[in-house]
């Protein structure tokens, strides 16, 4: 019974650090920087809201 526990523990402490090295790893390198080249608009938003509270 003390083996699966050993098992267990050793699962657990490498699940753990995989999550942790992912963590720390992720995005590094692949987002590039935001940039705008043309102004903001906003021609085709609409003139109200798109929920309305008056019952119609």
């Amino acid at each position: 019974m003390e083996i699966f526990g050993i098992i267990l523990f050793l699962v657990l402490i490498t699940a753990v650090a995989a999550t942790i090295s992912a963590l720390l790893k992720d995005g590094r390198g692949h987002n590039p920087p935001v940039t705008s080249k043309e102004p903001w608009s906003a021609f085709e938003a609409p003139s109200g809201p798109y929920w309305n509270p008056r019952i119609y």
